[in-house]
């Protein structure tokens, strides 16, 4: 899979762009505040249909406009496929193949993309919830199914989360309304927690081999998805119910007196040991980069094995975070392979033979020449 092109209209300091990319490399070159990530962050909102650098969606609409508008030519096994993502300040609206789509969660998928930027070293060493976003986002890609149970979700907990704050400090007993919330609230976690617990296992077949590699076989890397609940991934669907029950009603008191659920996938949590160790508390630089480093490349791997697509990997900025070694190995993975896009500010210091093979686009002032 990759994009042949690209259009932006009213799309952050774009009035209009057009641009056509190789296959293979394709480098933007530029000082910081030119641009240049505006173009890597508008390929990430046509797959992704939300940017890695906002939540607030207006901030990708040019300053002085009512709406911004991304299209794409992907380049699939089977063919063209042409989608776009409308963005105005009342929500965004999917299109694939000139067909407007009912529900973002049938959109997204469409075009399957890997960024790595220097904010993704914090999901190994950054807070929880980075984590909950990384898998959230990953899983995605891969299953409609999870968005759409992640959307059911979300809405629960916010329902059972205005329940608790309405009562807060109160003392209900038999509450009928407090039992139902816990029905559907303990069914749509389920879902997430047990597609979860199968996408860090699909995962961890592919970073054990990756990290083993990179570190030249001296380090074993194990991921694990740890759930405030105390489920295990060897767990059945209605032991993870029970145990979710359970919990619920020992943290009833608790939840009532804060006003909100604390138990729950909302609140979970993804573990990077590196031959026993936690790389977060005790992992050195150079380890907390080499298992993002191996994340990232298992999840091309990943991706490539259940959708039978290579999709396509975003660098922004990051190859001068690798040392030498790490970034050696990140461009003999993706060689010839996999198109990759790349911010910096010089390619001076980028010695790869990959590189040569690159389509350069040099950026300033909002202005982009190809060479």
């Amino acid at each position: 899979m990759y994009i042949e092109q690209i259009k932006l209209t009213n799309y952050r300091n774009y009035d209009a762009l057009a641009l056509d990319f190789s296959p293979k490399i394709n480098v933007f070159i530029g000082e910081n505040a030119q641009g240049k990530t505006n173009v890597m962050e508008s390929i990430y909102v046509l797959a992704m249909a939300k940017s890695h650098r906002t939540t607030n969606d207006k901030e990708l609409i040019r300053w002085d406009s009512d709406y911004g508008k991304i299209e794409g030519a992907v380049k699939k096994r089977h063919g063209i496929l042409p989608i776009e993502l409308t963005i105005t300040k009342k929500g965004k609206k999917g299109k694939i193949n000139h067909i407007e789509q009912s529900r973002l969660s049938h959109y997204i998928g469409q075009m399957n993309v890997v960024m790595f930027a220097p904010e993704d070293l914090n999901v190994v060493k950054g807070s929880p919830q980075i984590r909950r976003r990384f898998i959230d986002m990953e899983i995605g890609q891969i299953s409609p199914v999870y968005l759409h149970d992640l959307l059911t979700f979300q809405k629960v907990l916010k329902q059972r989360n205005h329940f608790l704050k309405m009562n807060q400090g109160k003392s209900l007993s038999n509450d009928v309304m407090y039992e139902v919330y816990n029905e559907q609230y303990i069914h749509a976690a389920t879902q997430i927690i047990r597609k979860r617990f199968q996408f860090m296992d699909l995962l961890q077949e592919w970073a054990e081999p990756i990290h083993a590699g990179i570190s030249q076989g001296k380090e074993t890397l194990v991921i694990k998805y740890r759930t405030v609940a105390g489920i295990e991934k060897e767990h059945s669907t209605s032991e993870i119910e029970n145990t979710l029950h359970q919990k619920l009603i020992e943290a009833r008191e608790r939840e009532f007196d804060r006003g909100v659920t604390l138990v729950g996938p909302h609140r979970d949590d993804l573990q990077f040991l590196v031959n026993g160790y936690d790389v977060q508390t005790y992992g050195s630089q150079g380890q907390q980069r080499t298992t993002a480093l191996s994340l990232k490349l298992a999840e091309i791997e990943l991706i490539k094995q259940e959708t039978n697509e290579t999709p396509i990997l975003l660098l922004d900025d990051v190859l001068s975070e690798l040392d030498d070694y790490r970034q050696s190995h990140l461009l003999n993975t993706i060689q010839g392979e996999v198109q990759t896009f790349v911010t910096t500010t010089s390619v001076d210091g980028i010695h790869h033979e990959t590189m040569e093979q690159a389509q350069l686009f040099h950026v300033k002032q909002g202005a982009i020449d190809k060479s």
